[in-house]
């Protein structure tokens, strides 16, 4: 075994939105916390790939862990994303009925929703349907309005919460893969592809590898199955036609898919369903485009008269019960945060809250210090707000912001050097995309991407 590094109070296993989200909130404390992520990024796991929204939870089981931690995320994110600029659009959602049996749904949807302590979903008929979402097919025979349903930037809000957690002192190591595990003498050490590290504290928030780390420390009480969900996105063209979420209404068929504006302009239906074997198969299909295409075109059929633009897959870590699993294990100080599927976007900043909470119970220090640094002021990626291109001031002080470098995202030389100079830079062109939207529009990067990756091998300096 290698030589040990400095021993950290806390390792955090998992640099998604969940584990970015305990590294901030305990990197808030006097406790020494590092941060590994097994990819070269942050966020470039399945906190990348999703539906980007924020859930009020309305629909969650009720007086379940998940159905609390989605509400008190809710409330945590949103008032985070006001403090770091995080984009958000309060568009709201409504899920349609096509079918008697969906319309017979709704009045128990909208109980649900009480049950889950939100209350201002309202039952309307299709007149009002067809007010809200014009371009919708026909047959429409109501709906459901859920007001506080929201889109966001996923990109942004991991990004954020993991450069808070380094600005606080965290340890961050990328490309540091666990593959073993040690307990010995009150401490546990990780072996990962860079290194042991040495904690007296684990937290697993490895999201579809919770399992196998789960069992380097004894247990076999889950299995993680990748769940591919695929989606389409379409032309920013096309965003007047959805001006908000739209939702199938869940029957004996399934939940269905959705079509949802983006926080980028554009608008995506999907996601697919698949349950696979393989943790790495984020590629699209041929058979998911065929069935979004079909779901879509039933839905909004003039939709798909626009163009799409882009297809991609994420893999959320299913497991074989219906709630979060978080567990502690004090004896060996070892902590699961496992089961988090997409809903942890919205809850990651209450599940670090909670996590927080049971870490104080068992004895650790947690009060947070005083002299906390601000919170870091995060790029804006979204269309509803001023981008760099449209801030006259901002060129006049600084003119990389008015030289355009990709033109399908209107992104800019100064947003591009930005991302090279912040805290936790890009390793890569995915990441480089998230972190700016470069080479994610209409060409994709046919016309800037050589000039990209010309820049990202300089580390931001070409010219």
């Amino acid at each position: 075994m290698s030589a040990a590094v400095d021993i950290s109070d806390v390792i955090v296993v998992g640099g998604g939105i969940v584990g970015s989200a305990i590294a901030r909130a305990l990197a808030g404390t006097k406790l020494s916390v590092t941060l590994l992520e097994a990819r070269n990024d942050v966020g470039d796991g399945t906190s990348k790939a999703n539906t980007a929204l924020l859930h009020t939870g309305y629909d969650a089981t009720p007086d379940t862990l998940e159905s609390r931690l989605v509400a008190r995320g809710y409330e945590l994110l949103g008032a985070y994303a006001e403090q770091t600029g995080i984009p958000v659009e309060h568009t709201g959602a409504l899920l349609v009925a096509w079918t008697d049996e969906e319309l017979d749904a709704l009045p128990a949807l909208k109980e649900k929703a009480e049950r889950n302590f939100y209350h201002r979903c309202e039952i309307v008929g299709a007149d009002e349907v067809y007010r809200r979402v014009p371009d919708l097919g026909h047959g429409v025979l109501g709906g459901l309005t859920v007001p506080g349903e929201s889109i966001i930037c996923t990109w942004t809000t991991n990004l954020a919460l993991a450069t808070d957690a380094v600005a606080r002192g965290a340890r961050l190591m990328r490309g540091a893969r666990v593959t073993g595990a040690v307990a010995d003498d009150g401490r546990t050490t990780l072996q990962t592809t860079r290194g042991d590290v040495c904690g007296r504290w684990v937290i697993n928030a490895a999201g579809l590898g919770a399992d196998h780390l789960d069992a380097e420390f004894g247990h076999h009480r889950f299995a993680v199955t990748p769940r591919r969900g695929e989606l389409l996105v379409f032309d920013k063209l096309a965003r007047p036609m959805v001006p908000c979420i739209v939702l199938a209404v869940p029957s004996s068929r399934g939940k269905g898919v959705l079509v949802s504006p983006t926080i980028y302009g554009n608008v995506m239906v999907g996601p697919t369903s698949e349950n696979l074997q393989d943790r790495t198969a984020t590629g699209t299909s041929e058979e998911g485009f065929e069935f979004l295409v079909s779901k879509g075109r039933a839905l909004m059929p003039s939709l798909f008269d626009e163009e799409i633009t882009a297809t991609y897959a994420g893999l959320r870590a299913a497991i074989d019960q219906d709630d979060y699993l978080i567990d502690i294990n004090v004896a060996a100080r070892y902590l699961l945060v496992g089961g988090i599927r997409s809903t942890g976007l919205t809850s990651g900043m209450a599940i670090a809250e909670y996590v927080t909470g049971l870490l104080d119970d068992a004895g650790l220090d947690v009060t947070e210090r005083p002299d906390l640094p601000p919170p870091p002021k995060m790029p804006n990626l979204g269309d509803a707000y001023l981008r760099p291109y449209q801030d006259g001031e901002r060129i006049a002080a600084d003119s990389e912001y008015g030289r355009i470098i990709c033109f399908c995202e209107r992104v800019t030389a100064g947003e591009l050097r930005d991302a090279f100079q912040s805290p936790i830079p890009p390793a890569d062109l995915d990441g480089l995309r998230r972190r700016t939207r470069v080479m994610n529009g209409r060409c994709q990067g046919f016309y800037c991407g050589a000039h990209t990756k010309a820049l990202l091998d300089a580390g931001g300096q070409a010219r």
